[in-house]
């Protein structure tokens, strides 16, 4: 998962991306970039890392321009390097820059067009340099010394017709403006904004509604599933569908784990929709264990408290706060590699004896994935006193690769995956296990009165890809070319950390 934002202003704006990234750095903290446009020429920064470590005070002062665009990345199997680090660039035509958040699924195949067909060379594995390019080919087709909006919509269109995935993207192009767009499921969110100033318009596109609220602007919309919207330098806004027979179809794992509980996508509020999870989850338990001896309900930090507050209002029973977490710790679910993951969980999460002693406590998490998280804190509560210790989440099991940008897409690593409730029960050393139903999901996520969305992508829990292209033959493919690569950065993990062993020896007194 990645964090996407553009601007269009009348002043500077690399405080107002660097606040925005800072805004979004939930949705990626392995690497940071920004480029900056001052007037047709380009500044760029980007490295591996949280935005607070990858811009210091010289870099913020190179970032001149008042149009520019950021990107905050996640590494999507392992370990990543700076050199996939995004904004993209690439010089013909005019030059773009380009960021990307989600996964295109025949990207193999692009990548052959692309050097084939299109003469161009992808330096990177990155599925956003082939988009890039892709979006690049049809702009220089065009065959134009200087392009307008319509020629912006129609590169779009081809775009959408030869990529398949989920994705939404920011491009810029010096002295011209910048663009938009989303697939043709919209399973990955976007949305833009405005801010009113002295000397006219300023307009930002962002993944997500806090972004553009944190900053100051008002936001317009969603952009649609297929569309693509293009800002002038000059301030004027542009918007066209450029992809037939689109639906909005989300990826329902955005209100479950990844965006901001004060966000709202594509006019669903996350924290209204966890927080009716929550219940939809109370009232499985009144339903399936009427009889429950739970004496106290407590949240993993910090997803679940949501849907942990509204459940424990439901039934009746205490809500406490039982887990400590260490900010400067990030996310367990996104570390690279497992070695890492395991041992990151205690330095995470402690917990507090006295909301454990003698109880039996019904632990809530948004979901379960690998289940090592799951394992650890289970064991945690039971050296902190737990008599009894049950878990509850607040999404179905997880049986399925994703496929369009978040980093679950093996199916050996999924603890659900060919195992029946009973066995996950098992295997994770709970004394009961209550999930939710997928209806049950959906429903709460989907509030009927509001919501903008026609359906949502459910393949992790149900194996049902909404673009319909993903067959067992690519997830097998996907899983090999995985393992293979979190076993070669692994290698380089610990290659690095046998050099600074050495290396403290050696400074050793």
């Amino acid at each position: 998962m990645c964090g996407i934002v553009g601007i269009v202003g009348r002043s500077p704006v690399n405080q107002s991306l660097y606040d925005a990234l800072l805004l979004l750095q939930h949705r990626g903290q392995d690497a940071a970039g920004i480029v900056t446009c001052e007037h047709e020429k380009l500044h760029m920064r980007k490295d591996s890392g949280l935005a607070r470590d990858v811009f210091s005070a010289r870099h913020m002062l190179r970032l001149r321009g008042n149009m520019g665009i950021g990107h905050v990345r996640y590494p999507t199997a392992g370990l990543c390097s700076s050199a996939e680090a995004q904004p993209f660039y690439v010089n013909s035509p005019y030059g773009i820059v380009l960021a990307h958040n989600g996964n295109l699924t025949n990207a193999a195949e692009l990548k052959q067009q692309v050097f084939v067909d299109d003469l161009r060379h992808i330096n990177t594995e990155s599925d956003s340099e082939i988009l890039l390019n892709v979006f690049a080919h049809e702009l220089q087709i065009q065959n134009k010394l200087r392009i307008d909006e319509q020629d912006i919509f129609q590169a779009v269109e081809g775009v959408h017709r030869r990529c398949r995935g989920g994705y939404a993207v920011v491009a810029m192009i010096p002295g011209f403006g910048i663009i938009g767009f989303r697939d043709p499921y919209g399973i990955r969110p976007i949305i833009y904004g405005r801010r009113d100033t002295d000397e006219g318009p300023e307009y930002m596109i962002a993944s997500e509604s806090v972004a553009l609220e944190g900053c100051g602007f008002r936001v317009i919309a969603d952009i649609a599933p297929g569309e693509a919207v293009f800002i002038h330098v000059d301030g004027h806004l542009y918007a066209k569908p450029c992809a037939p027979h689109a639906m909005i179809s989300p990826c329902i794992f955005e209100f479950v784990y990844f965006a901001r509980p004060d966000s709202i996508i594509d006019n669903i509020s996350v924290h209204k929709a966890r927080s009716r999870m929550g219940k939809k989850l109370a009232d499985k338990i009144k339903r399936v264990w009427r009889d429950h001896d739970i004496d106290a309900v407590i949240p993993i930090p910090d997803t679940s408290r949501t849907a942990a507050l509204q459940l424990a209002s439901q039934l009746n029973v205490p809500y406490a706060e039982g887990f400590i977490r260490n900010r400067y710790i990030g996310r367990t679910f996104i570390m690279p590699g497992q070695k890492v993951r395991k041992k990151s969980v205690r330095q995470k999460l402690n917990a507090i004896d006295l909301e454990f002693r003698r109880k039996n406590v019904l632990l809530v998490d948004d979901s379960i994935v690998r289940g090592t998280t799951s394992q650890q804190i289970i064991q945690m509560a039971r050296d902190a006193g737990a008599r009894r210790v049950y878990f509850a989440s607040a999404a179905p099991p997880v049986r399925y690769p994703n496929v369009y940008g978040i980093d679950m897409p093996a199916a050996s690593e999924l603890i659900a995956h060919n195992r029946s409730e009973w066995e996950i029960e098992q295997a994770l050393g709970c004394d009961r296990l209550i999930f939710q139903d997928l209806p049950d999901l959906i429903e709460a996520v989907q509030k009927k009165s509001k919501s903008l969305a026609d359906r949502f992508d459910t393949s992790v829990f149900d194996g049902v890809y909404i673009t319909g292209d993903v067959t067992p033959e690519y997830l097998r493919a996907l899983e090999a070319r995985r393992g293979e690569a979190q076993r070669e950065r692994q290698a380089r993990y610990e290659d690095d950390l046998a050099d600074e062993m050495v290396i403290d020896l050696y400074n050793a007194p």
